[in-house]
C-alpha cells in the first residue's frame, strides 16, 4: 500500500522591503511627533517640525495599514486576528494605563469608551478593517470616504467617544491605502529603472522641502488658524472655533495634500533591503510601548517652558533611538504576550455554523 503523499507546506509570504521601511520610518516619525509635543507651545521651530510631521505621517501610516487591509468576505481566520491582532491588546494596554493613572493617584475607572492616548487608532482600525468588504462593493468607495469624514466635522455629536471622530474623519486614508494595492503601485514602482526612480524622488523632496518651508515661514499664521487641531481629526469643527460653512474646506485641502504627501513619501522610501528593514516588522511593538517611554517626560515638566536650541534634536535623536530599541528581537519576545496574545484557549477548534453546530470535514459526514 502506497503512502500517502504529505500535503505541501503553505508557501510564505514574501515580504517587500519598500513597505516595511515606510511602516518603520512613518512610526518612528510618530513617535518623533509625540516626542516634540511638549515643546511646540514655546518653539516656532518645533511647531514647525510637529505641523509637518503631522501632515503625512497619521495618513501615511493608515494608508499602510488599508493598503494591507483584506477586502473580501472575512474568513473564520480573519475574524479571529481582528480580537488576537486588535481587540485583546486594545483590552490589555487600556487596562495596563487605568492601573497607571491609579497608582500616581487618580481613580481606577474601566473605561473603553474612551481610548488612553494613542490606543485610539487600535478602535479606529477594528472598525476599518470590519466595514472596507461593504465599502468596497459602492461604485466609488473613495469619494464617499471623503465625503464621509468631511461632513462628519460638522456633527458635534460626532466626538472621541470609541474614537468615532477619528475613525471616521481618517477613513479616506484607509480607503486610499487599499486603493493603491488595486492600482498595483508596488509593482509598477519596482518595475522602474534606478534613473527614472530617482527622478521621482528629486521631485519628491523638492515637494517636502517646499511643504515644510511654507509651514515654517507661516508658523504664527498657522498657530492663529489652530492647524494642529485640524490635523488631529479629533474634534468637530466649531468646536475648536471653526462654525463657516467652509470649514470642511479646509479639512479636504488638507487631506488632499496629505494624498500628495504619501505618495512624495512612498518614493523617497528605500526600495532594497536597509538595515532598518527587518525592524518594520515590529511596529506595533513601537506603537504600543513608547507612550510608556515617552510618559515620564512627558508629566515630570522637564521640557515645559522655553528649552536650550540643542533640546529639539536631542529629542529628535531620542526619539529614533527609542524606535531602534524597541524593534529589537528581545523587546519582542518579552511583550509578546501583550502585543500579540493568541488566546487560542478562547477559541473553538472547528468552525460553527449559524446554528452553532460544528461543522465536521467532508469524510466525516454520514
Amino acid at each position: 500500500m502506497t503512502a500517502p503523499h504529505p500535503a505541501p507546506p503553505r508557501p510564505q509570504k514574501r515580504r517587500v522591503p519598500l513597505w516595511d521601511n515606510a511602516r518603520w520610518i512613518a512610526i518612528t516619525l510618530m513617535v518623533v511627533g509625540h516626542a516634540i509635543l511638549k515643546l511646540i507651545g514655546e518653539s516656532d521651530q518645533a511647531y514647525a517640525m510637529y505641523l509637518f510631521i503631522y501632515a503625512f505621517h497619521v495618513p501615511i501610516f493608515v494608508a499602510v495599514s488599508g493598503y494591507f487591509a483584506k477586502s473580501g468576505p472575512p474568513g473564520t481566520r480573519q475574524l479571529q486576528r481582528l480580537l488576537t491582532d486588535i481587540a485583546f491588546p486594545y483590552i490589555i494596554f487600556e487596562t495596563i494605563w487605568t492601573c497607571v493613572h491609579w497608582l500616581l493617584g487618580g481613580k481606577f475607572t474601566l473605561d473603553y469608551s474612551t481610548a488612553s492616548w494613542t490606543l485610539w487608532f487600535l478602535l479606529a482600525l477594528l472598525v476599518w478593517r470590519i466595514i472596507l468588504p461593504y465599502l468596497v462593493i459602492l461604485r466609488y468607495p473613495l469619494l464617499i470616504s471623503i465625503a464621509l469624514s468631511i461632513s462628519s466635522g460638522y456633527v458635534d455629536q460626532i466626538d472621541s467617544t470609541f474614537t468615532l471622530s477619528r475613525t471616521v474623519g481618517l477613513l479616506p486614508f484607509f480607503v486610499f491605502g487599499w486603493k493603491l494595492r488595486q492600482w498595483k503601485v508596488t509593482d509598477r514602482w519596482l518595475a522602474l529603472s534606478t534613473g527614472t526612480v530617482w527622478k521621482w524622488r528629486a521631485g519628491a523632496f523638492a515637494f517636502f522641502t517646499s511643504v515644510y518651508a511654507l509651514i515654517s515661514v507661516n508658523i504664527e499664521l498657522l498657530r492663529e488658524l489652530k492647524m494642529r487641531t485640524f490635523l488631529l481629526y479629533d474634534e468637530s469643527y466649531a468646536l475648536f472655533g471653526y462654525s463657516q460653512f467652509w470649514a470642511g474646506g479646509v479639512r479636504l485641502g488638507l487631506m488632499v495634500l496629505a494624498f500628495a504627501l504619501i505618495i512624495a513619501f512612498l518614493m523617497l522610501i528605500p526600495r532594497r533591503a536597509t538595515w532598518f528593514t527587518p525592524f518594520g516588522a515590529a511596529t506595533m511593538y513601537i506603537y504600543l510601548l513608547h507612550s510608556f517611554v515617552l510618559f515620564p517626560m512627558r508629566e515630570t515638566g522637564i521640557l515645559d517652558g522655553p528649552q536650550p536650541a540643542w533640546v529639539l534634536p536631542g529629542v529628535i535623536v531620542l526619539s529614533v533611538v527609542i524606535s531602534v530599541v524597541l524593534s529589537l528581537p528581545f523587546v519582542r519576545r518579552v511583550f509578546r504576550p501583550f502585543v500579540e496574545p493568541r488566546a487560542r484557549w478562547l477559541f473553538r477548534p472547528a468552525a460553527a455554523t449559524p446554528t452553532g453546530t460544528i461543522v465536521l470535514p467532508h469524510s466525516d459526514r454520514k
